[in-house]
């Protein structure tokens, strides 16, 4: 009976993680858009005045309820990962998973990789649940990427939420331990594991010279 009952909760929690990526993807969309000043982007000109090609009690406040949406995030994905942890101390991991399909409620988590995809194959987090807790918890977000650069080829994108970058997860020091791993496997394939729409994708980046600068050519905005 506990474990129905933290299923249950589960699912829902996960439902409600979903529908708030989704309007932070869609803040992100209007604050990213040709001209717009981005996550992180200045509201000044270069003479010090308010931007006047923007409205900048609006960005104020895209920028504030996304910091809203992102600690909510965090909160709830916390809750499901210590209803992961109850689970797998009820039900041996292995046989462990969730779906909101009351008539599938059991079985394997199914990754599937498209021949089409650019080297990504994907599993819907917000529909299964067999993966490890410290994996499921978005520690970056890729608030600049570059167009042609090794990132943008390797299939990041604007809004990516990092979970796992090579040997990089959730902990203290991330910005530098990002470059670190960056520099340390200059030419080799990094497996990045990223969150958009809701979906888990797992990428394939190679950290490379190119025309721009740095190794990838996008920013890591820590969450």
């Amino acid at each position: 009976m506990v474990a129905s009952n933290v299923k249950s909760e589960t699912i829902g929690l996960m439902e409600k993680r979903s529908a708030i990526e989704a309007q932070m993807d869609a803040i992100i969309s209007r604050l990213s858009q040709p001209g717009g000043p981005g996550l992180s982007g200045n509201l000044v000109d270069s003479e010090g005045f308010p931007r006047s090609d923007i409205d900048i009690p609006v960005i104020l406040s895209e920028r504030r309820r996304l910091t809203e949406l992102r600690n909510d995030h965090t909160e709830i994905t916390e809750k499901i990962n210590q209803n992961i942890q109850v689970l797998h101390s009820v039900k041996p991991a292995s046989s462990l998973s969730l779906s909101r399909d009351a008539g599938n409620t059991e079985g394997s988590n199914v990754t599937v990789a498209s021949p089409a995809s650019n080297g990504i194959s994907q599993s819907n987090s917000s529909t299964t649940m067999d993966i490890d807790a410290n994996v499921s918890i978005p520690f970056a977000l890729v608030d600049e990427i570059a167009d042609a650069s090794p990132a943008a080829d390797d299939g990041l994108q604007l809004g990516d939420q990092v979970l796992k970058f090579g040997n990089v997860e959730a902990g203290d020091d991330l910005l530098h331990k990002l470059a670190f791993e960056a520099q340390s496997n200059q030419g080799r394939p990094i497996p990045v594991v990223v969150m958009r729409h809701g979906t888990t994708l797992n990428l394939t980046v190679t950290p490379r010279s190119w025309q721009g600068r740095g190794l990838l050519g996008c920013h890591f905005r820590m969450l």
